[in-house]
Order: C-alpha cells, then structure tokens, then sequence
C-alpha cells in the first residue's frame, strides 16, 4: 500500500509500515489543492489536523483504505462520508489519554492551591501566605463530562483522592469503579468540578454557555482539555466576574485554528481572551494536555497497530 503522511509525527510510524511493506511518502507543505491533485495514487492518509478531509477530497481519492489521524478525534474527517465510500477511519484516544489525565489533574490542584499567583509573588519578592491559602480535593464531587478514553483516565487519576466522580455521557452504561454514571440535571446539581472530555460534535459546540452555567446550582470550577468551542468564553468571563465559575483550566480555546497550530484566526485579542489572560484564578496552556514525549510515542504506535491488524 502507498501511504501519504501529511503531518509530521513519531518516526516509528514511517519506519514500521516500511516493515509491513507500505510505500510511504511525506509531504508536510503543500497545499490542500496539491494533495487533492495527487490522493487518486494513495491507499491511505496519516494526518494530525493539517487539513479538513471533506467529500471533494474523498471524491478525489479514488483508491484510499484508511485514514489515520494520530489524535483522539476525527471531527476533520466527514466521517459518514468517509465510510460510506468504504474508508477505515483509525483515531488514537488510547495514545494521549493517559497525558490528558495527568494534564487535567495537575490544572485541578494547580487552580486549588493557587500555584500560578503563588509563583507569580515569590518571583517578585512577595511572601503572602494567607493570601495564597488553598482548599483542598478532599470531600469535593468532581462531575465529568464524556466518559470515554480521556474521561476515564482523568477519574482513574481522582481515584486516589477521597471524592466522589460523577460522570454524565451521551452512551448508556459507561459507568465503572471509578465513577458514578448520572443524569445531567444531577451533575449540576451536585458538582463543585466541571471537567469536559467530549470530542466536538453539534452537540457539543457551545454548550458551555450562560444558560448551561446557570443550571448548577453551586458555583464550580472548569476544566476544559477536550475542545476549545465546546464553552462559550464571553459567557464563562461572565460567570468568572459573577463567581459563578470559580476558576478555570482551559487547555484548549474556542479561538483556536481547527489545524490546533495556531490560537487566532486573526490578530486581534479578543477582549474575552484578554480578561482570562489577566486573571488570577485561570490557566492556560497551548492545547498541550495529550502532548507528552511518552504520548507521541503512543500514539504513533496505536495508529500502526491498528493498520497492521485491520490490512496485514
């Protein structure tokens, strides 16, 4: 088979399909209009999200297996389109949710404990310990929101604390050790930690908003390592000036290039954007949550195993 990699990733992908017997070829630069020029020639595509694969281009690629997207989601993909035309769609949830686990717990006892203003002071001399006083997991409900690869990973890593996990999913009987399924309307009612693991569909896009926010009936503290346009920034700004929204961890922001390369799709600072950068109580980090050096490893691993068991 001849395969076009079209973002770069972990060598070991390059070097083991050579060892199934795969061509494969690199192109990391040209435009969506070449590639399409030239998918007719290809068995299957290894793509991060450089690119969206719509049904023009699945037209154009008249002899393609498989893609492979060494990530967790395939929202770049026209899935539906992809497999009526009898393409193997292979994610890689399995490669980053262990990173995303730890990312997310690290964020959660970060925003508890008040590390980036504690940092922030020490650096200049300040030495406010009342100030900085921290509150503790112990005894909190952490609600969790998507209950899949990245959702169970982020709970096995609370089974440690003494919390409780309660865990809403659109998939009935998700629900394991380590967290208690439920309905919506209870993980509002009784969470002090929202945390969301869900990949963007029409269901979640902007579901993170004021009238979503205001349906819990205690403030709480955000999480978000899943996908940036699931929450709604001005109305989380909104709900952060209320007290509504203790703190947030946002590792990802609806301002976001859908290539995940880039933050803005313009150059100007949105003036939510610019209240969050300010704030005390919010962390941010470059969608970085899945991208360890031992995840990139894994991921690349799991796309070729998959390869290998579907096709050789």
């Amino acid at each position: 088979m001849k395969v076009l990699h079209l973002d770069t990733n972990h060598p070991l992908i390059i070097h083991q399909l050579d060892a199934l017997g795969c061509v494969n070829h690199e192109d990391y630069n040209s435009s969506k209009d070449t590639v399409e020029s030239k998918i007719h020639d290809y068995d299957g595509i290894v793509i991060r999200s450089r690119f969206s694969i719509d049904k023009q281009f699945l037209d154009k690629a008249t002899k393609l297996k498989f893609i492979g997207r060494v990530g967790a989601g395939l929202e770049n993909i026209d899935c539906d389109y992809a497999e009526a035309k009898g393409v193997y769609l292979i994610s890689a949830p399995e490669g980053n949710r262990n990173a995303v686990g730890e990312h997310a717990l690290g964020m959660l006892l970060s925003l508890f404990n008040k590390f980036r203003n504690a940092d922030n002071e020490v650096r200049q001399g300040q030495w406010k310990r009342e100030d900085n006083r921290g509150i503790e997991l112990e005894g909190k409900t952490v609600g969790l929101i998507g209950y899949g690869n990245m959702g169970k990973a982020f709970a096995k890593k609370l089974s440690g604390f003494d919390v409780e996990v309660l865990c809403y999913d659109i998939k009935a009987n998700v629900e394991d050790n380590n967290a208690k399924q439920v309905s919506l309307q209870e993980l509002q009612k009784r969470a002090d930690v929202l945390s969301l693991h869900t990949p963007e569909t029409p269901l979640t896009l902007n579901m993170v908003n004021n009238i979503f926010i205001n349906q819990f009936s205690k403030p709480f503290w955000l999480l978000n390592t899943a996908r940036g346009k699931s929450v709604v920034t001005q109305d989380l700004v909104v709900a952060l000036k209320a007290h509504k929204i203790l703190g947030a961890g946002l590792d990802v922001l609806e301002y976001e290039k859908s290539s995940f390369e880039n933050m803005f799709t313009d150059n100007e600072l949105p003036e939510a954007f610019q209240y969050l950068v300010q704030s005390n109580n919010v962390l941010l980090t470059p969608h970085v949550a899945g991208w360890t050096v031992e995840s990139k490893i894994k991921l690349a691993q799991t796309i070729v195993d998959k390869i290998n068991v579907k096709f050789y």
